[in-house]
């Protein structure tokens, strides 16, 4: 039985950026945020934006599952989404649960939260995210299953010694030449490629300066003067950012 490594992370968290250096290891199969189209399309909570519907995708919770399933049988798969796509119903899945390898990816919510109130003002309190990472993990931990937690800073400030602890975590391998893109962009990023732009065409994960570290702050608040909702979002997610960031293991 072949494992399904699942990256749960929140919106604007780095982890298209992770899930491309998964896809460069060439010894997985991957898929990006195949349940969004359960929570978008499926039961249509609202209209995603800058996504491009692909007709010939699994649209509801346990079609996509028994998707990634059945990829499996073929080799490992990889697979990155957010948790509030599937709370709390996986939680109640234990064919899935049996099969899942789980790992959670946070990142600083001042940071996160401007950058997707940038792509779409519209977000809701829901889709920030860090909330249902923080029940889904809680969730996962009750039930005495052990997942792993991961801070975008910290792979950002040291990409190979991160990746190298997650995957001894997790049971892979190193692998050197997840590091160096080479590979052309993945062809199912082209369903939401108005979210990927910097990660299309990056060579690999770049390191944080001190002046994006600094400004971070500024811009969300020349932001959330035009948008005050933001406030109202930090409010309620910092704490579970908080918890989560507790738990990381870099």
């Amino acid at each position: 039985m072949n494992k399904i490594f699942a990256l749960w992370s929140h919106p604007r968290s780095m982890s298209t950026a992770m899930e491309r250096v998964m896809r460069e290891r060439g010894d997985l199969d991957c898929a990006h945020e195949p349940f969004m189209y359960d929570y978008y399309v499926h039961r249509g909570v609202r209209v995603m934006p800058h996504f491009d519907v692909r007709p010939d995708h699994p649209v509801s919770y346990g079609a996509i599952r028994d998707h990634l399933i059945a990829r499996s049988a073929k080799g490992p798969v990889f697979f990155k989404d957010m948790s509030y796509y599937v709370m709390p119903h996986i939680l109640d899945d234990a064919i899935f649960a049996e099969r899942l390898v789980n790992t959670f990816l946070i990142r600083d919510p001042v940071a996160s939260i401007a950058s997707y109130h940038k792509l779409d003002p519209e977000v809701t309190l829901d889709e920030i995210g860090l909330e249902a990472q923080w029940k889904h993990y809680s969730a996962l931990k009750a039930a005495g299953s052990s997942p792993v937690v991961l801070r975008a800073e910290a792979i950002r400030e040291d990409t190979r010694g991160a990746m190298a602890r997650f995957w001894d975590a997790v049971g892979l391998p190193f692998s050197e030449a997840a590091f160096d893109w080479q590979n052309e962009k993945p062809k199912d990023w082209d369903q939401v490629s108005g979210w990927h732009g910097d990660v299309s065409t990056s060579s690999g994960i770049r390191p944080l300066s001190a002046d994006e570290i600094r400004e971070a702050q500024v811009k969300f608040d020349r932001m959330a003067e035009d948008h005050p909702r933001m406030r109202e979002h930090l409010a309620h997610h910092q704490p579970f950012y908080d918890l989560l960031a507790a738990e990381a293991l870099l």
